[in-house]
């Protein structure tokens, strides 16, 4: 393939799916900010053991989808491929425990090499929050609610499901792993062998299969819910009661788990039927264990990420360009002059054009094309009286106006 054209499984984000870019991501940090949340951003590179602590040695992202390599230095360093983990080791590294509870929102591109599809790149993008040193069950509920907030802002709450389950403590976690392990050890000859794999190292990833054997398997299955201690089933209760005097709708699904171990008590999914096979667009949930396993103090978490990919997708319009205003000099002796009224309309926050080259219909024209609001001509004769010619291009009116009152003039288009 030509080096000039883009890797597989990138491509160029241009201005159109750009307006959708950047109104998912300028969305979420409204909404971000009214929680109390503020916006950090990591390396897009760790060193690689970050993820490998964090993700498990036999998960697939670490064992075949991470952009591992060895830099200049010998170092071992991997492109992120998710953002927890990183704003868990800027904690650890940072020493922020001190100022807990922490409340953090990012955006950026994270990486992994896997079958590019819809929705779904070996670059792609994420919004996320991560709200640490908060244990009780409102954490849980104030993140899902400010995921709610985010996709009924971005106008496609309503084309999406919250899947819901609980994963309970420790204790609970255990008694569920020994049941699943013996039931899945009975029909271990019918499992995938990569779930035979996960039998020994990550039992309740065999859950997370795509494999139509595997899944076939899924029916008869131990439930989560029979091995929840009534601590849990307390914890869940609540989470689910908070849920309720919001209004946030959700169903339970006892299948949507979390593989590694520091995962616990809530899980969730907002899950949509829009995009095909690709349905989730945002997923969380608690993760007490995650600090404490890469080396820090014991730390509760809960958070989420979304994929601005497939949230713009679901954005049904892209937010409208803004018309600019167009600052035409008639004749070539008044460039300067049209050159220093622009650059004024700019510092006054106006959006405006300034054609290049061309005669006044030249420049006119260019106007209508790129959909400018008004036109500011200016003219010799004009301009010796200290005003400008100002024309809606919409409807073809002109007046003239003083130089000392066009910002006046345009305030309703800053």
């Amino acid at each position: 393939m030509s080096a000039l054209q883009p890797v597989r499984g990138t491509h160029d984000i241009l201005p159109e799916e750009h307006r959708r870019f950047r109104h998912v991501i300028d969305t979420a940090r409204e909404v971000a900010e009214r929680y109390g949340y503020h916006e950090m951003a990591t390396p897009i590179f760790e060193f690689a053991d970050v993820f490998k602590r964090t993700l498990g040695d036999t998960s697939d992202i670490v064992t075949k989808e991470m952009y591992t390599f060895t830099d200049r230095g010998g170092d071992t360093v991997t492109l992120r491929p998710e953002g927890t983990a990183g704003v868990a080791r800027a904690l650890i590294s940072g020493g922020l425990h001190q100022h807990l509870p922490l409340k953090f929102f990012y955006e950026g591109p994270m990486f992994r090499y896997e079958r590019p599809q819809k929705g779904r790149l070996r670059q792609f993008h994420q919004i996320g929050i991560e709200l640490l040193g908060v244990a009780g069950p409102q954490g849980d509920i104030e993140a899902i609610a400010q995921g709610a907030a985010v996709l009924r802002e971005l106008g496609v709450i309503d084309r999406t499901v919250l899947e819901l389950n609980t994963l309970g403590d420790g204790e609970s976690r255990l008694a569920y792993r020994n049941a699943l392990v013996a039931y899945f050890a009975r029909h271990q000859d019918r499992l995938s062998a990569d779930s035979r794999l996960r039998l020994e190292r990550n039992p309740l990833r065999i859950l997370d299969s795509k494999d139509q054997g595997d899944r076939d398997l899924f029916a008869e299955a131990p439930d989560y819910s029979d091995f929840l201690n009534p601590a849990s089933r307390d914890f869940f209760a609540r989470v689910a009661e908070g849920l309720d005097s919001l209004g946030i709708a959700y169903k339970q699904n006892p299948r949507l788990v979390r593989g590694l171990d520091y995962y616990c008590h809530t899980a969730f999914e907002f899950t949509t039927e829009a995009l095909g096979a690709q349905g989730t667009v945002m997923g969380g949930g608690r993760y007490d264990g995650l600090v404490e396993v890469m080396g820090g103090p014991a730390t509760p978490g809960v958070g989420w990420a979304a994929g601005i990919e497939r949230l713009a997708m679901l954005v049904e319009k892209a937010p409208p360009v803004r018309r600019p205003i167009a600052v035409v000099p008639i004749g070539a002796e008044m460039e300067i002059e049209a050159l220093k009224i622009a650059e004024r309309l700019r510092s006054e926050r106006f959006a405006v054009e300034l054609g290049y080259a061309g005669n006044l219909a030249k420049r006119l024209k260019r106007a209508d094309k790129l959909a400018a609001a008004l036109a500011v001509l200016v003219g010799g004769n004009e301009l010796s009286r200290g005003a400008v010619v100002l024309r809606d291009l919409d409807t073809g009116r002109q007046d003239e106006v003083s130089l000392q009152d066009l910002g006046e003039r345009l305030a309703s288009f800053r």
